[in-house]
């Protein structure tokens, strides 16, 4: 059964950076895409980022472009999202997800709340 495991949330000011990790296991962790999707109260999920496998290939969504960067360690299992320049509405509930359009696994989320 794949396990994957968010970590790295809390409570930043706007202008703020954190750096979330999703760490995945009971699978081949470097043979699939893998992105991030957060979900904001009251909204349905949003696609943030998505990486290919070998890491070369990123894709972003519009709204965090320039700010959020994905990436990946295939030798340590772990999935990335370094998050600068937080405002306000990037507050939600992070998830990470396998694969880069059909998300079939996903954790159980971290909370990302962006308040001063």
């Amino acid at each position: 059964e794949v396990q994957l495991v968010e970590s790295g949330g809390g409570l930043v000011q706007p202008g703020g950076s954190l750096r979330l990790s999703c760490a995945a296991s009971e699978f081949t962790f470097g043979s699939y895409d893998m992105s991030w999707v957060r979900q904001a109260p009251g909204k349905g999920p949003e696609w943030v980022s998505s990486i290919k496998t070998g890491g070369g290939f990123t894709y972003y969504a519009d709204s965090v472009k320039g700010r959020f960067t994905i990436s990946r360690d295939n030798a340590k299992n772990t999935l990335y999202l370094q998050m600068s320049s937080l405002k306000p509405e990037d507050t939600a509930v992070y998830y990470c997800a396998t694969g880069r359009t059909d998300f079939g696994s996903w954790g159980q989320g971290t909370q990302v709340t962006v308040s001063s």
